[in-house]
């Protein structure tokens, strides 16, 4: 006979596809759920990378600046995004009211041929939240 226990499955929280040590409900969740900004540059690039990566085109164009936004947004034939680092920022802080942030996103084509996106976003922060501007790519 075979002993069932009472005790609930635990489930282990989703990794933030960011790469942020929190979970994603704890990381970049509540950006796109619009219940906490982010609080620096890096950390809306962080969001932004993950929105990407998750296919949430509504929050991309909800964080990029009303000067430089697109009408619309299309992620469905895009990469497949898989890792994030981030080289260098500059200013974004919580006092700051722009700043840069330099990444590589790594992804791999519908085909699967890896490829890796090298640049430098802009970031500037209006009424107390930041936006992406533009960037520049290598």
């Amino acid at each position: 006979m075979a002993v069932m226990s009472s005790r609930p499955k635990t489930r282990s929280p989703r990794r933030c596809p960011c790469g942020g040590m929190p979970p994603y409900d704890e990381c970049c969740g509540p950006a796109h759920a619009g219940t906490s900004p982010a609080a620096t540059a890096e950390a809306l690039m962080r969001s932004r990378y993950c929105a990407f990566a998750m296919g949430d085109a509504a929050y991309l164009l909800r964080s990029w600046h009303p000067t430089t936004r697109p009408k619309a947004l299309d992620l469905q034939q895009g990469p497949r995004w898989e890792r994030l680092e981030i080289v260098a920022t500059t200013g974004g802080g919580l006092l700051h009211v722009d700043g840069t942030v330099e990444f590589r996103a790594y992804y791999r084509t519908p085909d699967g041929s890896p490829g890796v996106m090298h640049e430098v976003s802009r970031f500037v922060r209006e009424k107390g939240q930041w936006t992406y501007l533009d960037g520049h790519q290598f």
